[in-house]
């Protein structure tokens, strides 16, 4: 099929019903993820008024800052950092500018590589709408996303007492970045049929964007060199609450100009359906390895899980290598020791730092478990369960294929994180054997709370699948609770709504197997009650 269609010579004719249609259907996701936002910049802003209310403190901490390659690697350039718009932007701008990215990646993939997967843009061209109006559309509402993620972020800066001007520019500088992913990702949409290998791609130029800049803070602590290269940095260096350098906002939309340009270039010269780097054709009949539904679901989550072990590898690397410069930093300070305390890890900082970066590890961890689990509606949705449940495979079975790398899968990441922040950080403390198995021992206690999550995920599937978004909302209100209600101070009963609160804080923390037993226990229920739904529903496409 070519990429003509009944348009005519209007090739942007329906734009707008279609761009009403991608709203609608992603309202609540992008409601999610302003408010992610909202909140992470609100709780941010609160806890650093608290601990650095006086320019004086801020000044004796950024020359710490200055001072320590490792934090620079992960959060920017030390620059401005005695205001308090400027450190708030250099604590949260590369995170915020990363997490705008996947919002367009993801949100630009799903309309217009994951509508040409499915087939569901062969029926929309069948109607009076122009060949270039369903990417215009995805373009529309992914740019309009980052718009709104600027005001949002604008918004709750000024309400937090940061001054207008350099709360409007941090905004406009994440939506910015934001909207330069959103340019990478059409590009990666053309290149690719599959939509997980043009978010695959998309999401590795990202990661290979934030490394380039980590390694050119870390080189320079004014923020000169390599980081020069990645859009991320070109973001940070805008100036917000210090200097505004207007031309990197020039930079970043040229650059993002040309990549649509080429993505519009490569979409009216190729089929629909196709992608400009042809598929790798399969054999013509399956390997031995195959004859299974089993075999099945491993060959279709290998891939994944073996970017998720190597990813949370170099994070864990990275972890173990500044935790001690992370701890020395903020010993001075009796407010951040505080609070550092209130995430658990019994009384050494450095433990109490490694027990709030290992959550963040474990609600990630979940995070893959529900994808996995979605996997069963994603087979559902797209027509290939129904051909397999034809054979004498049974729903149970099916559901088993996918639920096996959503409850052991995590495993493998968690140990790799485990295993990797114990040996650099074992090397900085001389004892490898040591911290290696009490780190461990931490990364794998946080598969309790995965359980929880994969058997919430299953339940859903099985019970309610077009709710299945309420456990996404779940996860990111989790991982709000458990990063900000430290630092925030919020009631005890707010913080047992996330299962996590209930793990044992390792390393350093006391341990008690009661928790242990009663979330996988919880795990197991929900599971049970997902697949006893899915066999007495009926298939449903969409």
């Amino acid at each position: 099929m070519t990429g003509r269609a009944s348009g005519g010579s209007r090739p942007f004719a329906g734009t707008g019903r279609l761009l009403r249609l991608a709203l609608r259907l992603d309202r609540l996701a992008l409601a999610l993820w302003l408010l992610t936002f909202v909140v992470l910049a609100a709780g941010v802003a609160a806890a650093l008024d608290e601990y650095y209310p006086l320019e004086a403190d801020r000044a004796q901490f950024a020359e710490r800052a200055r001072l320590t390659p490792a934090v620079l690697a992960l959060t920017g350039p030390a620059v401005g950092l005695e205001r308090a718009g400027g450190l708030l932007a250099w604590r949260i701008g590369a995170l915020c500018v990363v997490l705008a990215g996947l919002m367009s990646i993801f949100t630009l993939v799903r309309h217009t590589r994951v509508e040409e997967e499915t087939g569901r843009l062969d029926l929309v061209r069948s109607t009076p709408v122009g060949r270039l109006a369903p990417p215009a559309a995805a373009l529309l509402v992914t740019a309009g996303a980052n718009a709104a993620l600027a005001l949002a972020l604008a918004a709750t800066l000024v309400a937090s007492g940061l001054p207008a001007g350099g709360s409007l520019v941090f905004g406009a500088a994440v939506g910015a970045g934001g909207l330069f992913f959103a340019a990478v990702a059409a590009v990666t949409a053309q290149l690719f049929t599959s939509a997980r290998a043009a978010k695959a791609m998309a999401t590795l130029l990202l990661g290979l964007a934030f490394l380039l800049r980590a390694i050119g803070d870390a080189s320079n602590p004014t923020g000169a060199g390599l980081s020069w290269a990645s859009p991320i940095g070109w973001a940070q260096r805008t100036g917000a609450f210090v200097h505004v350098r207007w031309w990197l906002f020039g930079l970043l939309f040229a650059a993002a100009g040309a990549l649509l340009a080429v993505a519009f270039v490569l979409l009216v010269r190729r089929d629909v359906g196709s992608g400009v780097l042809a598929a790798r054709l399969g054999r013509e009949r399956a390997s031995p390895r195959l004859a299974s539904v089993s075999a099945l679901g491993a060959r279709l989550h290998r891939g994944g899980l073996a970017t998720w072990t190597a990813g949370y590898a170099v994070a864990g690397a990275a972890l173990g290598a500044v935790a001690h410069s992370v701890a020395d930093l903020v010993s001075d300070n009796p407010a951040v020791r505080d609070m550092l305390a209130r995430f658990g890890g019994g009384t050494q900082l450095v433990d109490a730092y490694l027990v709030a970066m290992f959550n963040l590890f474990g609600l990630a961890a979940a995070g893959y478990a529900v994808a996995a689990v979605w996997r069963i509606r994603a087979e559902e949705v797209a027509g290939r369960a129904e051909p397999l449940l034809a054979t004498a495979t049974g729903r149970t079975r099916f559901a088993a294929s996918h639920l096996w790398f959503a409850f052991a899968g995590p495993a493998l990441p968690l140990m790799a994180v485990g295993l990797a922040t114990g040996i650099t950080h074992g090397l900085r403390t001389g004892d490898v054997a040591g911290q290696t198995g009490r780190l461990l021992a931490a990364a794998l206690v946080l598969l309790a709370g995965v359980w929880v999550f994969a058997g919430l995920a299953t339940a859903a599937v099985g019970l309610a699948p077009r709710g299945f978004l309420a456990v996404w909302v779940a996860l990111v209100a989790c991982l709000l609770i458990g990063q900000l209600g430290p630092t925030l101070r919020l009631s005890q009963w707010i913080m047992d709504l996330s299962p996590y609160t209930h793990l044992p804080r390792l390393p350093g923390g006391e341990s008690t197997p009661t928790p242990l037993v009663a979330l996988p226990a919880v795990a197991v229920a929900l599971t049970a009650a997902g697949l006893v739904g899915l066999r007495r529903r009926d298939l449903q496409p969409s």
